[in-house]
This record gives C-alpha cells, structure tokens and sequence, in this order.
C-alpha cells in the first residue's frame, strides 16, 4: 500500500534551519503533487508548500514564502523542505502529502507527521 514517512524534524533555535524529507513507496511518485503541510496546537491544519509531479512550479504560503524552499527527487522518491530562518511561530507537526490523479479520479496520501519545535 502507498506510505509516506516524514523525517529530519527536532529542536532548533529561532533563526536556524532544518531540512525534512519525505520518501514515498507503494504508488507512482513521479505522478504526484507533493505538498508539505503543518499543524501548531490549537490551529487547524494549513498548506506550508506544494510542488507539482514534474518539479517545475512551487507554491508557499505567505507565511514561510522567502524562507522554505519545496523541492523533489523523483528518483529517489523523495520531496524536502528546506526551512531556513526559523521563527517560533513554524513550530508545528509537519506532514506530508500526495495527490495522484492516474484518470478522473484523486488518491490522497498523508504521512504521520513529524515535529518540529523552534525555541531558544
């Protein structure tokens, strides 16, 4: 079956950096659109960034535009986040998802998350 699994969060302090990493198995990942979501206690889930299957337009939330930058591997199954100047407002479980459109029809994947705390 399709898995996603999310890793590279943790601690950091305010104004530094982390990169997460998504690696796909179980359906076509180079057929994809990947995005990166997060969710901070008390908020409701909201899109950080997306990326299309062929890696050639990103998108950001105003949030993080400037500071993340979405990226894939297809041959590696793979789509990252790089987080630079890290605000403690980012602080969040960050997960990841799939769209995979094979005709008309959508298959949605979500992985289980991974944290990412920004404090001093």
């Amino acid at each position: 079956q399709a898995q996603l699994v999310e890793s590279g969060g943790g601690l950091v302090q305010p104004g530094g950096s982390l990169r997460l990493s998504c690696t796909a198995s179980g359906f076509a990942f180079s057929s994809a659109a990947m995005t990166w979501y997060r969710q901070a206690p008390g908020k409701e889930r909201e899109l950080v960034a997306g990326i299309t299957n062929a890696g050639d337009r990103t998108n950001y939330a105003d949030s993080v535009n400037g500071r993340f930058t979405i990226s894939r591997d297809n041959a590696k199954n793979t789509v990252y986040l790089q987080m630079n100047s890290l605000k403690p407002e980012d602080t969040a479980v960050y997960y990841c998802n799939a769209r995979v459109r094979p005709w008309a029809v959508e298959y949605v994947y979500w992985g289980q998350g991974t944290q990412v705390t920004v404090s001093s």
